[in-house]
């Protein structure tokens, strides 16, 4: 579907169109919301120059090519104007009414509240959003329609900007899309994300694709010619189309694999609809019939949907010449599906609800719901998300025959976690068809899995080193620090009391009387089993404890707040009197990474980064946690890791190596490796000052031709990798 065909200059033509697939809509009310939304935007220009109305009436174009219904239309128009302009929540309510009012209040941006980084910004406005698409999900269908169309119009921005919306856009809304079932905006998404990005690369895939499809219509109209011959003898009635590959899909098809454009041999599918579920099979067996079918590229997503509702059979066969073909074999129903989405299960009496049958398959929404109860720091909440929505699918089986959808790479503690969160927490052992497995083994589709369950078993830490759902993993966490919380509790307690009894005191003098509590609060914990949990960790010294309280019973003013104290004059750590201090090796902190510090047992304090990949385990000790913030007085340099995956060229290294030094930045060490595939693998370690000097050397290496990727990693010692041999100098 072209995105620039959607665009409707007037309201007279979003009304129209409306019209056409729904006869007796409201327009009364899309013509009164688009006069609101004019006279709130009234004189206000985008930075194109354009009339800022112009953006209102393209977000109505994409609803109507969903053939949404009436309210969220007229919120489309209106969408903008609680954030943009003087308008109220409480006048649009007044205006429109409770549904459309609620419908635009949850694509507005919260607004008034002080963040304290962008990052917290982002998750806090999807939070809301979330809850508003949870309870209505045309939410999300209209600020898809709006990034659709910011998307289109990024050139005007700050290039800073401009690269945050079109991270924003890869990583959370053309998934969504995807999620939605929404595939012509996932793609046209995908697509204008690669032309800012990489316009140079954009234009390059865009001629030689339309040369491509050229060269091949002659052989692709031979295919569909012969096709539609043999359906007729059968007396089947189909329709079949050639389709291009969208762009994003063949970049990173390239990118990848590591292949380029000429190794890229499915740029086309054939797209076969039909009128019946039993024409779809009969049709693939004709196809079948006619060539031979590649091994391991058959897809049933009609027996088995994907979870968007998208069904059709995909199959790859060694076609004429023996090039390889692609057919997409569908009804006309799972078409209008696959272009709509949820949008073609609309049903207009239900308000934006998910229909009974739609909702078993949208467990991904529940998902999402979950986390963010669950998950209170903003940025495990956002990497869930994202790792949510990304996730490629498997469907196993239960002994009873009932589909379960888990990620890629899923284990059978995923699974049964899936079931029911008990049975993840009696998890004894698990059957994958009839046979006994690790508890780590991968699952694939069409496995049939039995989860054994003991009263006696209990999670483990160790399972969170494989487990694939964030779902798995929150409720794993949950349960060992609930466990170590008691146990913590009971140990600090006994703490307190040898204390106590080295002081001439009693427990019941000290922990039972109200002052206890007091202090506990004083001291900034919310319950004096979260203070004896602090204690029995180290966090607060026991003996300072009992002297704070005793002082307290003579009528002293307590316990002082704690202090910032400072490390190697670079790291500050609140309320961790005379403990060491050091930089974790799982992650090298920098300064601009948000950090934290974890009290170890024996070892200090270790600073970590917010993203450190062994986060999942530190957080089955969250009360060992302790505030640090950078010393933004001191000015040194940090070591921090660089991997890079080449080509194997001469003169590669150099070029790589000069662009990390033009960046200011001093490569200590560096150590060079051919893996198993011919390519080179590059591994730096350097000094910055900051983490944004660390990402600017990453994209500018990034950015140079022969490289696939370069990444930011641990400092780790050389020899640890798992390349087999090391490359000889080249010059």
């Amino acid at each position: 579907m072209s995105v620039l065909a959607l665009e409707c200059d007037r309201i007279e033509d979003v009304i129209g169109r409306v019209l056409a697939y729904h006869p007796t809509a409201d327009v009364d009310l899309l013509q009164r919301a688009y006069d609101f939304s004019a006279r709130a935007h009234e004189g206000q220009q985008r930075l194109s120059g354009e009339p800022y109305l112009k953006h209102p009436l393209a977000v109505a174009s994409v609803l109507c090519a969903l053939r949404l219904d009436v309210p969220p239309i007229a919120a489309g128009l209106l969408h903008d104007v609680v954030e943009d302009t003087v308008c109220t929540f409480e006048c649009l309510e007044n205006e429109f009414g409770e549904e459309i009012a609620r419908l635009v209040d949850g694509v507005t941006k919260i607004g008034k509240v002080e963040f304290k980084s962008d990052e917290e910004k982002q998750a806090e406005n999807f939070r809301k959003m979330l809850l508003s698409m949870a309870d209505d999900i045309r939410v999300i269908i209209i600020k898809l329609a709006d990034r659709l169309h910011n998307m289109q119009t990024l050139n005007h921005l700050h290039p800073t900007r401009k690269a945050e919306i079109v991270r924003e856009t890869l990583e959370i809304y053309a998934p969504l899309a995807n999620r939605l079932g929404i595939g012509w905006i996932k793609n046209s998404l995908e697509d204008l994300c690669l032309k800012s990005l990489w316009p140079e690369k954009y234009e390059m895939l865009s001629k030689k694709v339309a040369k491509r499809i050229q060269e091949r219509e002659a052989y692709v109209d031979e295919v569909t010619e012969f096709v539609s011959q043999k359906l007729l003898e059968q007396g089947i009635k189909a329709d079949i189309t050639g389709r291009p590959k969208h762009l994003y899909s063949i970049y990173q098809k390239m990118e990848t694999q590591g292949i380029l454009f000429e190794e890229v041999y499915d740029l086309t599918a054939i797209r076969v609809t039909t009128d019946t579920l039993i024409n779809c099979y009969g049709i693939l067996g004709i196809v079948h019939s006619l060539w031979r079918p590649v091994p391991g590229r058959f897809k049933d997503y009609i027996g088995v949907p994907k979870s968007n509702l998208y069904q059709s059979l995909h199959t790859t066969v060694a076609g004429p010449s023996g090039e390889h073909v692609e057919f997409q074999i569908r009804t006309e129903a799972m078409h209008r599906v696959a272009e709509e989405g949820i949008a073609a299960h609309w049903r207009y009496k239900d308000k934006g609800k998910v229909n009974t049958n739609d909702e078993k398959i949208f467990t991904w929404l529940r998902q999402l719901v979950e986390w963010h109860r669950d998950l209170s720091d903003n940025r495990q909440f956002m990497n869930s998300v994202k790792l949510g929505l990304y996730a490629d699918v498997i469907y196993v089986f239960t002994p009873e025959g009932a589909v379960k959808e888990l990620p890629a790479g899923a284990t059978s503690i995923d699974f049964a976690y899936a079931v029911h969160t008990e049975v993840g927490h009696h998890y004894f052992g698990a059957k994958v068809n009839g046979k006994i497995v690790p508890p780590s083994t991968t699952l694939h589709s069409g496995d049939s899995v039995e989860i054994l369950t003991s009263t006696t078993s209990v999670p483990s830490k160790d399972w969170l080193k494989f487990v694939q759902t964030p779902s798995a993993k929150t409720k794993i966490k949950h349960w060992i620090r609930d466990a170590e919380r008691v146990r913590n509790v009971a140990l600090g307690k006994k703490l307190v009391e040898k204390e106590m009894r080295r002081q001439g005191m009693t427990h019941r003098e000290l922990i039972e009387i109200q002052e206890f509590s007091v202090l506990a609060k004083h001291i900034g914990f919310q319950s004096t089993e979260e203070l004896l949990g602090a204690v029995s960790v180290g966090k607060v010294s026991v003996s300072q404890v009992v002297k704070w309280m005793m002082d307290k019973l003579k009528g002293g003013t307590g316990v002082d707040d704690g202090e910032l104290l400072p490390h190697d004059r670079s790291v500050k750590v609140r309320g961790a009197s005379g403990l060491l201090f050091h930089f974790s090796r799982c992650c090298n902190p920098v300064p601009g990474d948000h950090i934290f510090g974890f009290i170890t047992r024996g070892r200090g304090i270790s600073i970590h980064a917010s993203w450190c990949h062994n986060l999942d385990i530190l957080e089955c000790h969250k009360e060992r946690f302790v505030d640090a913030e950078w010393d933004v007085l001191c000015d040194r340099t940090h070591r921090a890791g660089i991997s890079v995956l080449t080509v194997n060229r001469p003169g590669l290294l150099a070029s790589v190596s000069s662009t990390i030094t033009a960046g200011n930045v001093n490569i200590t060490s560096a150590d060079i490796a051919e893996t198993h595939d011919a390519k080179a693998a590059q591994n730096f370690v350097v000094e910055v000052r900051h983490a944004s000097q660390l990402e600017l050397v990453i994209k500018s290496v990034a950015e140079l031709e022969g490289v696939f990727y370069a990444k930011r990693v641990p400092v780790r010692p050389f020899g640890s990798h798992r390349f087999r041999r090391s490359l000889p100098p080249k010059s």
